[in-house]
């Protein structure tokens, strides 16, 4: 159990896939405007990194080493289809929102690559642990610059059509922060106190 925790613990900060591992930043920078985009991308991706993690760890030592990778998308695209067509049945204006960014979890590099790196590797629950751990490190990055970029590029922050928190009407938010280079610069800042967190920490 110990290490199935340190999977899961290591792949929320430490090997975070955003800030540490620097992969999928592709939808992470263009849908990351809102809190809830970041909020059903994020649990999207969750679903299929588990998902698929359990899968190809089940089926390692029947998938023939030459031909892994093209099986490997299959089984991610069964749970993204999975994933699309519930979102669109049941929640059209996110899926509106997030647009082809959800078709396109199927060739992510977190999902390829942890099912590569570390699912095709490992036994089932550690395989799960990792898929969660990495699930919920690409989350919380996701939720906090879309958070961060639309209270302080718009001026509040709303969930389900409900204002969370407002400045008001004499706040004049920067509007580069909900432009594309607003998202450079938000995911500069979170490595940066991302960093100095981390070396305080190795000082003490």
């Amino acid at each position: 159990m110990k290490v199935i925790w340190e999977d899961f613990k290591a792949s929320i900060v430490l090997e975070n896939p955003l800030l540490r591992l620097m992969i999928g930043l592709c939808p992470v920078l263009a849908v990351s405007t809102r809190m809830e985009n970041g909020i059903f991308l994020g649990l999207a991706a969750t679903f299929v990194l588990v998902s698929s993690n359990v899968i190809v760890s089940l089926l390692r030592k029947f998938t023939p080493n030459k031909i892994r990778i093209p099986i490997f998308i299959v089984i991610i695209a069964s749970f993204v289809t999975i994933v699309d067509l519930t979102m669109k049945a049941f929640f059209p204006p996110i899926y509106e929102r997030l647009g082809i960014w959800i078709p396109l979890i199927v060739v992510n590099c977190v999902i390829l690559g942890r099912a590569e790196a570390f699912a095709y590797k490992h036994g089932v629950l550690r395989s799960l642990a990792d898929g969660l751990g990495m699930g919920v490190g690409f989350t919380w990055v996701l939720i906090a610059m879309g958070a961060f970029r639309e209270l302080f590029g718009s001026g509040s922050l709303v969930l389900f059509d409900r204002t969370l928190i407002s400045f008001g009407s004499g706040f004049q938010p920067p509007a580069i922060l909900i432009k594309f280079p607003g998202a450079f610069l938000t995911f500069g800042f979170f490595i940066g106190v991302l960093n100095l967190i981390q070396n305080r920490g190795k000082s003490k």
